[in-house]
């Protein structure tokens, strides 16, 4: 099982903070972003490709080639601008 969070403008539009995810095979960030993007509309459009969505795992930064585990914790968010 993963638990996955969505923060800021991933959490305000899919509509959820976290779920879990098990039973799905899958090995990477960017597996786990492919798979939600299937969802539908809203989802492939702020996973899509040409979108900026950072990862970590386990409170790690982490990049889409990094590999996900079962009991994983797994954050997806915006780049964040400050001033």
């Amino acid at each position: 099982m993963l638990k996955v969070l969505y923060f800021a403008r991933l959490r305000e539009i899919f509509g959820i903070a976290s779920e879990e995810i098990s039973g799905v095979p899958l090995e990477t960030v960017a597996d786990l972003k492919e798979w939600l993007a299937h969802r539908g509309e809203v989802w492939s459009c702020e996973l899509a490709s040409d979108k900026v969505v950072r990862a970590a795992i386990n409170q790690e930064m982490a990049t889409d080639v990094d590999k996900i585990h079962d009991g994983d914790e797994i954050a997806l968010f915006p780049p964040v601008t400050g001033g």
